[in-house]
């Protein structure tokens, strides 16, 4: 099931927060510094024993003081025009985020808008390729029964929505 929400991940009740990460992981702004600051120095620690992550790709710590049990640590594409395989490495990080969360046998995960924010992908350019990968994760990794995007504002929530509305993707 995949849910549309208002809220804060630093607070979301599931097994795994999906993290927007850089590709060294380090703690950065917007949702990476508020989950990092949250998830406490043990973070930061346990990022920096991963050895960085590749656009596209998704690495795992665990929580810290975060009530998700992990936090996987996501790094989704900068926006450069679109020709430069910015949907294809956006899709990658979202199934790859599922991937992680099934072998860690999560069932819930909460992702943010994925590239949004400061990596400058327009979210209606996003909100398709994002859902759609998601739902398609879903189908494959069945052990992960809620994949949650958690927004800040409604405007994002309402292009989520109408992209899978138009994917014909059920939203619980």
């Amino acid at each position: 099931m995949i849910e549309l929400t208002l809220g804060d991940l630093t607070t979301e009740t599931v097994d795994a927060v999906v993290l927007p990460a850089n590709p060294d992981l380090l703690p950065g702004g917007g949702a990476s510094g508020a989950i990092h600051r949250a998830g406490g120095s043990v973070l930061a620690r346990e990022c920096a024993a991963l050895g960085g992550c590749e656009t596209g790709d998704a690495k795992a710590t665990t929580g810290g003081l975060l009530p998700a049990r992990y936090v996987i640590h996501a790094v989704g594409p900068v926006w450069r025009g679109g020709g430069h395989g910015e949907p294809e490495l956006l899709a990658s990080v979202h199934r790859r985020s599922i991937e992680v969360a099934a072998d860690l046998h999560c069932v819930s995960v909460a992702f943010p808008a994925i590239s949004c924010g400061i990596y400058g992908y327009p979210p209606e350019l996003a909100a398709p390729v994002s859902v759609g990968a998601v739902a398609a994760a879903l189908e494959l990794r069945r052990e992960v029964e809620l994949a949650r995007f958690v927004f800040l504002d409604e405007g994002l929530r309402r292009t989520f929505a109408g992209a899978a509305k138009s994917l014909g993707v059920r939203i619980g």
